[in-house]
């Protein structure tokens, strides 16, 4: 085994124990959070994995990824709020849009652009957000459609399982806010 799929194996394994950790009951700064802790650490193991691939000739569009995902990481765990989350990762996934378009390598481009901007969004998010929930399950399933078609299987199991543990959370988002009652009515949602 090399060194540089040792890196992304072990980055994939913390980022899908961070995927699958439970998200906090009480609401806490994000940096006393075991789960964005795993993120943060297999987020700059695959920032590594990532560049290290691409020194050997594999897409850059991965470094793109993780460097957007380490943004949004930043932007997490500095609590920051959403409308400023929302604004730099917008910004930072146009810069690295327009750069993907000019390496335009075809229509599996188009979809690792869409992936990459809900993925970072989706870590900019507040915790336990529907929203969150979706952009990830979203920004996931597009990355592994990408790593799919580039035959990149570290990114692309890592995704399959990111999607499926973001796809759990929104259902039981979804779940939980359709049992709430209506603020206006008092009556429980439909």
């Amino acid at each position: 085994m090399d060194y540089i799929f040792l890196a992304g194996l072990v980055g994939s394994i913390l980022l899908v124990i961070g995927a699958a950790w439970p998200e906090p009951k009480k609401k806490m700064h994000p940096v006393k959070s075991v789960k964005n802790w795993f993120f943060i650490i297999g987020g700059l193991l695959l920032l590594n994995y990532a560049m290290l691939g691409y020194l050997k000739a594999g897409p850059i569009f991965f470094v793109f990824l993780q460097i957007l995902v380490l943004i949004s990481d930043i932007l997490m765990m500095l609590d920051t709020d959403d409308r400023i989350d929302t604004a730099v990762i917008s910004i930072t996934g146009a810069g690295l849009v327009i750069w993907s378009l000019f390496m335009f390598s075809g229509y599996g481009t188009v979809i690792f652009i869409f992936g990459l901007m809900a993925v970072g969004l989706g870590h900019a998010f507040e915790m336990g957000s529907l929203r969150r929930s979706i952009a990830l399950t979203a920004g996931s399933m597009l990355i592994a459609l990408f790593s799919y078609l580039e035959a990149n299987w570290i990114f692309f199991w890592l995704n399959v399982f990111f999607a499926l543990f973001s796809g759990y959370y929104l259902i039981k988002g979804l779940s939980a806010h359709s049992g709430r009652p209506n603020r206006k009515t008092g009556k429980k949602r439909k």
